[in-house]
């Protein structure tokens, strides 16, 4: 009989993720949503931490197709030195536990370990009764810093 030997992938709330990429220095956040996204809803802002979010499409605008190149980038990314922490974020936390996911897969097929784990809740969160995200929960509701260009 063999064990499950499918990746595991853990799930924190925004603030959660906030907290542990200010106390682990080399924790990682990882956007996955697309180009337009980042340009005209925003990204986290990790500044005030000395650092940047990475910006790395897990599906790709405007065919929404898997970006087959995604695990290959951020391991070019990382080089030598993986972090301890991967967080994937996305807008509502569906896109960005499917990124989390591959990414591990792709780690364990290397016989390599960083533990990967999914925003929930996302950049944008929930939609509200209105049909509007941004309200409700996530990143952006938590009052968690963001910037728009």
């Amino acid at each position: 009989m063999s064990a499950d030997r499918s990746p595991s992938v853990s799930e924190v709330l925004p603030d959660e993720t906030w907290k542990e990429l200010q106390d682990t220095p080399d924790a990682v956040l990882i956007d996955v949503r697309t180009r337009p996204e980042w340009g005209f809803v925003g990204v986290p802002d990790l500044s005030t931490l000395s650092r940047s979010v990475i910006l790395h499409e897990w599906r790709q605008f405007p065919d929404m197709a898997v970006n087959p190149a995604f695990s290959a980038a951020l391991m070019e990314e990382f080089g030598d030195t993986l972090p301890s922490k991967v967080f994937f974020i996305c807008r509502s936390g569906a896109r960005s536990m499917e990124a989390a996911t591959a990414f591990a897969a792709e780690l364990q097929a290397r016989g390599q370990r960083a533990e990967c784990i999914n925003v929930a809740e996302g950049f944008e969160g929930d939609l509200d009764a209105n049909k509007h995200r941004g309200t409700t929960n996530g990143w952006k509701a938590r009052g968690l810093p963001w910037r728009q260009s």
